[in-house]
């Protein structure tokens, strides 16, 4: 089940980590971009969806599945979503443009 680019990419993960791999240069850092994706998709749909919704070229793709934490809720315990982030490298002459 091939899922649509627009379903398969969440959102953007902007936080002072991604910002700084993002805008970092170097062998291993530069261009480095986070994103939420769908719990389904696979690292080949996830380098087709971005390669599509940003017009870049993909060199790698990692990802990792994070499990929500434990939170208290009033006098119930419950736990946060969990969520699948990919972290896609991008060819060095490719860039998106999120900040």
């Amino acid at each position: 089940m091939a899922l649509d680019p627009y379903r398969t990419i969440i959102r953007p993960v902007i936080t002072e980590k991604t910002t700084h791999l993002a805008q970092s240069s170097g062998k291993r850092h530069g261009g480095t971009y986070t994103f939420e994706v769908h719990p389904d998709a696979n690292k080949y749909e996830i380098r087709d969806a971005i390669e599509k919704l940003y017009g870049v070229k993909v060199v790698k793709v990692r990802t990792q599945n994070r499990l929500g934490k434990v939170r208290r809720f009033r006098y119930n315990v419950g736990r946060m979503k969990t969520t699948k982030r990919a972290i896609v490298t991008l060819d060095p002459n490719s860039a998106i443009d999120l900040f």
